[in-house]
């Protein structure tokens, strides 16, 4: 389904109030199999799922954890 201003807009909004909260969103129109790709940083997965179920019914989504190279490294 294309984006209407309509989505936009809200989209705009809820990205905004997530800023306030310390949640940072950065959103990628791709082109492929994925319309877009959100790249969402919080302080915890749980204050990032929060912020996501704001867009219940607004788009579909799929979500991963990424781990940062060097915090992967670490792990070995």
């Amino acid at each position: 389904q294309a984006p209407t201003k309509e989505i936009i807009e809200k989209a705009t909004k809820t990205f905004e109030d997530m800023e306030k909260q310390g949640i940072k969103m950065r959103v990628y129109w791709t082109l492929g199999r994925y319309d877009a790709v959100a790249i969402t940083e919080a302080p915890t997965e749980k204050d990032a799922m929060k912020a996501l179920l704001r867009f219940v019914g607004l788009v579909d989504t799929e979500t991963m954890v990424a781990v940062p190279r060097e915090e992967a490294i670490k792990l070995l």
